[in-house]
């Protein structure tokens, strides 16, 4: 059987690459982000959150997930639209509009006047497709090619979401709690993007910890 490609891969390169060509963006650490696939959440593509585990430590000092020794800062869960009805550029704007709520300060919080409640979603996303001009005008094509993909790939999945409780030792090791998992990728032609969606009513509570 052959190997399916690798989507967990793909997204890092891109992340590191899109902080590399974007001010906007250099203050994000690919290596400190995790990237997993998730279920369905109305017209979401993705969302974005911090990896900390519970309320901050005496002090404000923070206790992140870990992975392979390092602090996940934060979590991007792509969505089946993500993989199903998306064309290339619209996945490539997903990731833009997701790193794009995370603080300056890569801290694991969301960046206060990037939020949708502050920044209303008209203007952010014309903030997110000038990025996206920008970065298409100079990406090298391997980078982007994976999202234009059809078949089966590979992504990280959630075995159990990680409990806030455990989080002394092994219980911040995010390893154990995840696996590689399979999601079909089906990629639609420019011409058959759906058009924008309508700015939805705005959620207390989730919507104040995630990004969309």
């Amino acid at each position: 059987m052959p190997l399916r490609p690798n989507m967990t891969l793909a997204v890092k390169r891109l992340i590191r690459d899109l902080a590399g060509r974007l001010p906007e963006l250099a203050h994000v650490e690919a290596s400190r982000v995790l990237v997993v696939a998730g279920e369905a959440r109305g017209s979401s593509r993705a969302t974005i959150r911090g990896g900390q585990l519970g309320p901050p430590r005496a002090g404000g000092k923070r206790r992140f997930l870990r992975l392979r020794g390092r602090d996940l800062r934060y979590v991007i869960t792509l969505r089946p639209l993500w993989f199903l009805a998306s064309t290339a550029e619209e996945r490539v704007a997903t990731l833009l509009h997701e790193l794009y709520h995370a603080s300056i300060r890569f801290d694991g919080s969301l960046h206060r006047e990037r939020r949708h409640a502050r920044l209303p979603r008209a203007r952010y996303d014309r903030h997110v497709q000038e990025l996206l001009r920008r970065y298409l005008a100079a990406a090298p094509p391997e980078l982007v090619a994976p999202f234009s993909g059809e078949g089966v790939v590979k992504i990280r999945m959630w075995l159990r979401g990680p409990r806030a409780g455990r989080v002394r030792g092994a219980g911040r090791d995010a390893g154990p709690l995840l696996f590689h998992g399979y999601m079909p990728l089906r990629t639609r032609a420019p011409r058959e993007a759906e058009p924008e969606a309508r700015p939805r009513r705005r959620r207390r509570g989730r919507d104040e910890e995630e990004g969309e």
